[in-house]
C-alpha cells in the first residue's frame, strides 16, 4: 500500500498504538522516539500537520518545513534502522508529511533508549528508577517526586531539564557529607563541598538557559516565520551549516547569548516568541537577573565576592568575602525556576502548537 493510500485510509480517525498525529515539525529526536516506538510495537504511521486542538483537523504542512531532511536526522538517530517510507501527501487539498514505519523484528533504540506504544502513547522501555537514600534529606525525595508529574505532556526541551535536574537531586541525596554534613539549611564547611556545591548550581543555571534555547529551537522549527528577521547574518555561518536544522540551532544559541551575559531584560526584549506568552513579569526578570549574577560569580570568581556582584545584592555582602548557598537554598532555586520552565512550556505549547511527548 502506498502512503498516500495509507494516509487516506486512516486520517482524522482518534490516535492509537498505529497511529500518531503532530500539527507542526517536532525536533528530530522525537521523530526518531515515536519511528521506534513503532518500529518496536507493530509499525505505525506519524503524520504531520494534524492539529489536535479542539478537534482533530487537518491544518497542513509548509514545505517551508523541511519535513524531509529533519527525517534524514531522526532515522540516523536509529539502531538499527527500520523500514521506513516518508513523504508528502495530500488531504482536503492540503498537504500533509507522513512517516510510515514497518514492525521491526529486532529491538530499534534511540541513544541506547528503547521506545514503545501504549495505550496511543509513546513510552520508554525499563526507565532508570531513582533510588534515594532512606534515612536522607525527605525534601530531595519529594521535589523528584514533583519533577517527574511534570513530564507528562512536556516539549522535549523540558523533559531534557526535568531529567538534569533529576540527575542533581540524585548527587545532592548521595552527597550529604560533602554538601550537608550538619543540615540542609547550613553551609557547608567542607573544601570540597563548597566546590561541588558551586558547580551543581551553576550547572542548574545552566540548564535553565538550555532550555530557552531549546525552547526557542522548537519554535522556529514549528513556526519557521518567527524566524524572520532584518537582524544581519554572515554568509559563513550560513555556510558552515550542513543544513536548515544546523542553522536554525545555531540561530537559537545567538538568541541566547544576552541571557548568557545577565541580561535577562535583554534576551526578553529581542526575543518576541518568549516576551509575547507574558510569562516572564518584571518581578521574574530581577530574579533571574540575581539567580544569573550568582552563577557568574561561581563560575568565574569562585564565589568571591566582587564589586559586580555588589550592584545586584547592595548591602547583603561585604567586597572579598565567599558567598555560599546552603542545600535548602539551591533546592529552592531548582523548583522555582522549573516553576517557571512549566509556565514558559504551556504558554509555547498553547500558543505555538508544539509537540508534546
Amino acid at each position: 500500500m502506498d502512503l498516500q493510500t495509507q494516509v487516506s485510509s486512516v486520517i482524522l480517525q482518534p490516535e492509537n498504538d498505529s497511529l500518531e498525529y503532530k500539527a507542526v515539525l517536532p525536533p528530530s529526536k522525537t521523530i526518531a522516539q515515536v519511528i521506534s516506538s513503532f518500529a518496536n510495537t507493530n509499525g505505525g504511521l506519524l503524520i504531520l500537520g494534524v492539529s489536535e486542538i479542539g478537534g482533530l483537523k487537518i491544518s497542513g504542512l509548509s514545505e517551508d518545513f523541511r519535513a524531509t531532511s529533519m527525517t534524514h536526522k531522526a532515522i540516523d538517530l536509529l539502531s538499527p534502522k527500520p523500514i521506513v517510507d516518508y513523504g508528502y501527501v495530500q488531504e482536503h487539498g492540503k498537504k500533509l508529511f507522513a512517516i510510515s514505519v514497518a514492525k521491526s523484528q529486532v529491538q530499534v533504540s534511540v541513544e541506547n533508549k528503547v521506545y514503545v506504544r501504549t495505550n496511543g502513547r509513546l513510552q520508554l522501555v525499563d526507565p532508570p528508577a531513582p533510588i534515594f537514600q532512606s534515612a536522607g534529606y525527605a525534601r530531595i525525595s519529594a521535589i523528584n517526586a514533583d519533577l517527574e508529574t511534570l513530564k507528562a505532556g512536556t516539549t522535549d526541551s523540558k523533559f531534557k531539564l526535568i531529567e538534569h535536574y533529576q540527575s542533581i537531586l540524585k548527587m545532592v541525596d548521595g552527597l550529604k557529607q560533602l554538601l550537608y554534613p550538619e543540615s540542609p539549611t547550613v553551609f557547608t564547611t567542607v573544601k570540597e563541598g563548597k566546590v561541588l556545591a558551586r558547580i551543581l548550581f551553576s550547572s542548574m543555571v545552566d540548564n535553565f538557559e538550555t532550555y530557552l534555547s531549546d525552547i526557542m529551537f522548537e519554535i522556529y522549527l514549528a513556526k519557521p516565520n518567527t524566524l524572520k528577521s532584518e537582524q544581519m547574518v554572515k554568509v559563513e555561518d550560513v555556510l558552515n551549516c550542513a543544513d536548515i536544522q544546523e542553522f536554525i540551532t545555531f540561530w537559537a544559541k545567538q538568541k541566547i547569548g544576552k541571557l548568557q551575559k545577565g541580561s535577562v531584560k535583554g534576551f526578553i526584549a529581542e526575543n518576541k516568541q518568549i516576551k509575547d506568552l507574558n510569562v516572564i513579569t518584571n518581578t521574574i526578570q530581577d530574579e533571574i537577573e540575581k539567580i544569573l549574577q550568582i552563577r557568574h560569580l561561581y563560575a568565574h570568581r569562585n564565589g568571591i565576592v566582587d564589586d559586580k556582584f555588589l550592584k545586584f545584592f547592595p548591602a547583603l555582602y561585604t567586597y572579598g568575602t565567599e558567598h555560599q548557598m546552603s542545600i535548602d537554598e539551591i533546592l529552592d532555586k531548582i523548583v522555582y525556576l522549573t516553576d517557571i520552565v512549566n509556565q514558559i512550556d504551556q504558554a509555547t505549547i498553547l500558543k505555538y502548537n508544539l509537540s508534546i511527548i
